[in-house]
Parts: C-alpha cells; structure tokens; sequence
C-alpha cells in the first residue's frame, strides 16, 4: 500500500514541473502568480501524501492546512498589490 503513496507522490512532483515552466516562462504576471497556485495546491496534496507514508495523517494534515492557508493568502495579497499597481488588469476592462 505504501507503493502506491509512493509512486503517487513521485507523480505528483513530477507534475510540478509543468506549472514551474510556466513561472520561469510566463509572459505576464498572472501567468506566474497562477502557476505559484498550481504548485501550492499540488504541494498541499502531497504533503498528505507524505503524512500517509509516514503513518502520521493527523500532523500532516495540520501542516498541509497551514500551508492552503498561507498559499491563498499570499496569493489574494499578491493579486490585490497588482491590482492596485495597474500591473495586473488595465482600469478600463477592470471596471
């Protein structure tokens, strides 16, 4: 059982690669704040994946929800400091 938490986990970071290249490459700013979600939601996931390899659910679970938590935070601060920069969105399509 613990291979498939295993192969799960090493699919699951291979699948941040994807999001990664669209950080380094992205050509506007939402594209590289969308890809910092992609890879903060994949790595909540797997972070319950390790708790369930370690047969600790209970404090990965705590971590991962600690981890959503700042990752949604940080990406709504993100979003409204663009915002307010006019980086983000033009005024005009905005309101």
């Amino acid at each position: 059982m613990d291979n498939i938490f295993l192969y799960s986990g090493l699919y699951l970071a291979f699948l941040m690669v994807l999001p990664l290249v669209r950080i380094v490459i992205g050509p506007t700013v939402l594209d590289r704040m969308i890809g910092v979600n992609a890879i903060g939601s994949k790595t909540v996931v797997l972070l319950i994946l390790i708790g369930f390899l370690y047969h600790r659910v209970d404090m990965f679970v705590d971590i991962a929800l600690a981890y959503a938590m700042l990752n949604f935070i940080a990406v709504l601060a993100a979003s409204r400091y663009f915002q307010k920069r006019k980086g983000l969105y033009d005024e005009a399509t905005y309101m």
